[in-house]
Order: C-alpha cells, then structure tokens, then sequence
C-alpha cells in the first residue's frame, strides 16, 4: 500500500526548496534578510557561504533540514546536504570524516566514539529536542489499546522468534505478570533495523532490561520486516489488520488516519499513556529518548558555513519555530541553555 503523504513532516516544512539543497544545490532564496514564504518570524543570519553535509538519524533528518531551509532562504551562497538513512549509519560516515554533521536519536556509542577518536575526529554532542517512540497497529485492530512492556517483551523479544500469532506470546507475558488478552490473530511486524538509532532506543527502554533478568541476548527477535525507513514502516503496518510495528512520535502522529498507536504502560497492569507531546514532555510517557546533533569540532573551526549553521540552529526561536511545525517536544529551558554551553565550550 502506498500512503497518500510519505515524509509529509519534512514535506509541510521544506518544500520544493529541500529537494534542489538536498541534492547539493543552492536554494533559491528571497532577498538578503528577508523570510520566504513558510519561513517562521526568526532573525535569520545573512552573509553566510560555503556548504556542509549532514546525515544520519531519519527522526532528526526533518529538524536539521528544516534548519538548514531556513537560513539558505537568506543566504544565496550556502548550500547543505542531509540525508537521514539511520542513526548508526550516520555515525559510521562521521566517524570516517565524510560529514560535518551527524543527526542522532540516540547518544553516540563507546565503540562509536572509539573509531571517531582513532580517526582524529572530535566532535560536540548537542542535546536538541525529545521525541517518544509510538508503538502501532492497523486501525483496524480492535483488540488491543494498551500494551506494557512485558508484553511488547513478549511479542518481539529475543525469546518470541517464530511466534506467529498475538496469542503465541501469551505465556511470556503471563510469566512477567501481565494480565492483558493478547488475541489469537496474525502477529504481522514490521519494524526500524538495527542500523536505526529508533531501534536502538526501542531495544534500550522496553527490551533489555527484562532480557537482562531472563539471561537472554538484549535485541530483538530477528523474524520481522525491518527498514531504517519510517515511510516504510508505516506502510507495512497498515498492510495488516492485525499488524504490529514502531516509530518515533512524529511519523506515527503524521499519519495518524492510517494507523493507531498503543497506550503504554511501564509495569505489567500498570497504568496506560498515550504518546502526545505533552506525555514525552512531562515524562508520563514511558518510551521517550532525547534527540541530538554531532557536530566536528574540526570541521566547523575549518568551514564558516557549518558554525554558522549550528548558531543558527540553537539561537533563540530557531527550534521552537521548527518544532510547531514537527510534532517533537522542545527542550526545557535549562536543558537548551546546556546544549548552547557545550557548543560555545567546543
């Protein structure tokens, strides 16, 4: 099935100008200092030059272009690539110095900053935004409105390989202390890869602390369609009535008329959360994560156009602008004015 608006966050926002600086080209921009249509009222720097490249998580992939949208609307001689084919995979790229940029929804591994290091690659790791993570069905699935993690243990953990039916996950979940029916229907998934920094969360927050307790490997069942692509994703979840699947709150709010997303409950018959913005902010919502911008230190000393870029991305409103327009949650101030230290502290 094909949606009717893949990738409509970065769509609402960028437009046709994403599609030529995306590629590598200069946006065509309104004269010096003056937003163009869909730019928000934010004082956008001018004289800007240069280009830089950005890639990584698909989840960052809307607030980072956007960004980047705006200040090109201002500055006909700055041109930026970003790409959003994963977390992991982003690392991969910076680490070997073919970015300036890497967006993540996840904090940057040991082994990962090892290779960095061993490359000569220092970087600042900068704090942006929160994000939840959804857990989905089919609309059409009646059957289930809440789910805790010991189900979701159940359902795709590292002991669930094989399961095809919701019913088959039964016994784990009732020897975690879950009461919830799971249905006897066809338990089709379709999921973020482990490339995905979406994965990685998912398999930190619900999965590997209960595998921790039964002595089994922290991941997930390896039996599933996976894609480090959310349009992908959602498009699986809703070729199923009876589907099972998870992205970042964003693209599952986006496309809220094609699929449904599970209330939440840390503890086996615990209380239910939906995922909104105002659950992952007050932090009632037990699967939420930070999201981040690594930045090379050397690059961004060596290269105006990549400073300028992350001024702009933490200066006073830039954010905030972005985020009426994507569905993640700001930072508290206290956390936005650290990111902003650790920048000038770079």
């Amino acid at each position: 099935m094909t949606l009717a608006h893949p990738r409509r966050i970065a769509a609402i926002i960028l437009g046709a100008t994403f599609a030529v600086a995306a590629c590598g080209g200069s946006a065509t921009p309104e004269p010096s200092g003056v937003p163009g249509p869909g730019v928000p009222d934010i004082e956008i720097p001018t004289g800007v030059s240069g280009s830089l490249s950005v890639s990584g998580s698909s989840t960052v992939e809307p607030i980072s272009a956007a960004v980047a949208e705006f200040l090109a609307e201002s500055n006909p001689d700055f041109s930026y690539a970003v790409e959003g084919p994963g977390t992991g995979d982003g690392f991969a790229r910076f680490c070997a110095g073919e970015t300036d940029i890497s967006d993540a929804s996840r904090a940057i591994r040991a082994a990962e900053a090892q290779i960095c290091a061993d490359n000569g690659i220092e970087f600042a790791e900068l704090r942006i935004a929160y994000d939840g993570l959804s857990v989905l069905t089919s609309v059409d699935n009646d059957a289930i409105a809440c789910l805790s993690f010991a189900d979701i243990y159940a359902l795709v953990g590292p002991e669930s390989q094989g399961f095809g039916s919701w019913a088959d996950a039964a016994t784990i979940a009732s020897e975690l202390g879950s009461q919830t029916t799971l249905p006897d229907a066809d338990l089709t998934i379709t999921g973020p890869g482990e490339e995905s920094g979406t994965f990685d969360s998912f398999v930190e927050l619900v999965i590997a602390p209960i595998a921790e307790e039964r002595g089994q490997d922290e991941t997930t069942r390896p039996d599933y369609t996976s894609s480090a692509n959310d349009n992908v994703i959602v498009e699986g979840i809703t070729g199923s009535p009876t589907s099972f699947g998870w992205v970042g709150l964003a693209f599952a709010e986006e496309n809220a008329d094609v699929v449904k997303e599970i209330a939440i409950s840390a503890e086996p018959n615990g209380e239910c959360v939906e995922p909104s913005a105002g659950t992952v902010s007050d932090g009632s919502y037990p699967i939420s994560r930070p999201l981040f911008i690594y930045v090379n230190t050397a690059k961004a000393a060596e290269n105006p156009a990549v400073a300028a870029y992350v001024d702009f991305y933490l200066a006073e409103g830039t954010i905030a602008a972005v985020l009426e327009r994507v569905p993640y949650v700001n930072l508290p101030a206290e956390e936005l004015e650290a990111t902003r230290t650790a920048w000038e502290a770079r």
